[in-house]
């Protein structure tokens, strides 16, 4: 999407080139940094601080007003920071430019933006003039909320206004721009700004060639760091790890670890997520050996493995059907001195219920309980499905029942593992009640929901209700997959109805 398409649905502020001074070197906080030694560490310190202030005679210089207020951004209190800036106010003390852009900071992280654009037109009414600092912010504020056309277009009109911006600002537009999935208009704005005479960094570029990445436009990635390297823009270590990502991703694991050579070359070590990203593909591959080989170069850097490093390695011998050796990987976790969290239970529990292991899944169930860690919709959906493969349904809904009590009630996917075993062991008038339930509890089948119940219906002798079924779905315009067809046409098939089965 080009820019001038972005550029739509916010009123342009009116602005004359007086209210533009030269722009202060700073963002937001940066005015605190030399008062640091007297920033309040925590929150009730900083109202305390505050109320001591406000009742001194004279009143202290805004300056220290500011100073608590940033203390409370710097520890992400934004609505107290909000709260004793009225405070204040009501006193008759006048805030200046730096209040005014900490509270706009601060409806900005806040989700306010329209609370935020209320501040900006406080500081045009007092006679204030807004800086670098105000305009920046209320664009990442736009930005965060998903606003970016108010973005862009709020830009503009400021860039015709005679404003100029520079580098920080610039690097919000594009992340913004990549998180929305507008990586070739980030793009645009890269070519844009350095007609501008601005020189985007490494940030910026990293932010587009990891968005590209993320969208498989890997080669429009390298293209762009190449042009980082011809002009002298040295990458770092979230560059590399992006392109890594973005080569494994569409399967190019030689482009990916030749990428290491380039990192030795610049002088940049590279980090966990680096060899993680490594030993990840190397996994879904079935490359255990080659897994194995990444994580003993990982140690030899001096890089710890951590819990991801761990939990990829045993998703990897789960894929390959090596549950032992999973195992011993799990149990060597706490040896290392690593904690398993949700995931780590959640892919050894899914292990054991593959190879039907039931009792040994059942029991680091209760063992993830006795550690107060929450299991989660895939922990208990691993686990039903294993119960129903290995014919022990009607344990299933206890289960099913503790999941809705935990806060994480069972989806399509639990549902479907119940149906599915439901219909192959013949319990056909369940498995419709429980279809029936399903929708009536708003949750709405899938594909495979409708095709587990047509074939269960069709080798169930219920030829009638699968057909009806089958025509529902052909009214409804659901896309049907080949599955689906099949169950229907050796229901048929098998019924003698030959001529249906064709049609």
């Amino acid at each position: 999407m080009s820019l001038s398409v972005l550029r739509l649905g916010f009123p342009p502020f009116s602005l004359s080139l007086s209210l533009f001074p030269k722009f202060l070197p700073f963002y937001p906080n940066a005015i605190f940094h030399s008062h640091s030694h007297s920033l309040p560490l925590n929150r009730d310190d900083a109202v305390s601080l505050f109320n001591r202030m406000l009742y001194m005679r004279p009143s202290p210089p805004i300056l220290q007003f500011n100073i608590i207020l940033g203390s409370l951004v710097k520890i992400k209190h934004y609505p107290t920071a909000i709260s004793l800036s009225k405070q204040f106010q009501s006193k008759g003390i006048t805030p200046d430019i730096a209040t005014l852009n900490i509270l706009i900071n601060c409806f900005c992280h806040l989700g306010h933006v329209n609370f935020a654009f209320s501040v900006f037109s406080k500081i045009l009414k007092m006679g204030y003039h807004p800086d670098i600092i105000t305009l920046t912010t209320l664009i990442k504020g736009l930005c965060l909320r998903g606003q970016l056309r108010k973005a862009l277009h709020f830009h503009d009109d400021a860039m015709a206004q005679g404003f100029r911006f520079d580098q920080v600002t610039y690097g919000t537009l594009v992340n913004g721009l990549c998180k929305t999935g507008e990586t070739k208009a980030a793009l645009e704005l890269l070519k844009k700004i350095e007609g501008h005479s601005i020189k985007p960094g490494v940030v910026m570029y990293s932010t587009i060639i990891d968005g590209l990445c993320k969208h498989n436009l890997v080669a429009e990635a390298f293209n762009l760091y190449s042009e980082m390297i011809v002009k002298k823009i040295s990458p770092n270590v979230i560059t590399f790890n992006s392109l890594m990502y973005g080569f494994c991703a569409i399967g190019q694991l030689k482009e990916a670890i030749a990428l290491l050579n380039d990192m030795k070359m610049e002088n940049i070590n590279p980090d966990i997520y680096t060899f993680n990203i490594l030993v990840d593909v190397s996994c879904k591959e079935g490359k255990m050996k080659e897994a194995k080989i990444v994580i003993a170069a990982m140690v030899k850097a001096g890089v710890k493995p951590n819990v991801v490093t761990y939990t990829t390695l045993m998703i990897g011998y789960c894929l390959i059907n090596e549950v032992k050796h999973a195992k011993h990987v799990f149990n060597s976790m706490a040896q290392n001195g690593i904690t398993p969290d949700v995931h780590s239970y959640s892919t050894m529990i899914d292990g054991f219920c593959k190879k039907k292991m039931i009792d040994e899944a059942m029991n680091l169930l209760e063992e993830m309980k006795c550690k107060n860690m929450n299991p989660d919709t895939v922990t208990y959906s691993s686990l039903i499905d294993g119960m129903c493969k290995s014919g022990r349904i009607d344990y299933v809904w206890d289960l099913v029942d503790e999941m809705h009590d935990r806060g994480q009630p069972a989806d399509i996917i639990t549902y479907n593992s119940i149906l599915d075993a439901l219909c192959k062991n013949c319990h056909l008038d369940r498995a419709i009640a429980l279809f029936r339930n399903t929708i009536n509890r708003g949750i709405k089948p899938d594909k495979y929901t409708y095709t587990i119940v047509i074939d269960g219906l069709c080798k169930g002798g219920r030829l009638k209700i699968a057909q009806e079924f089958f025509q529902h779905l052909l009214i409804k315009g659901f896309h049907m997959n080949v599955l689906t067809y099949t169950a229907m046409i050796n229901g048929l098939c098998k019924a003698g109805l030959l001529d249906k089965a064709l049609t």
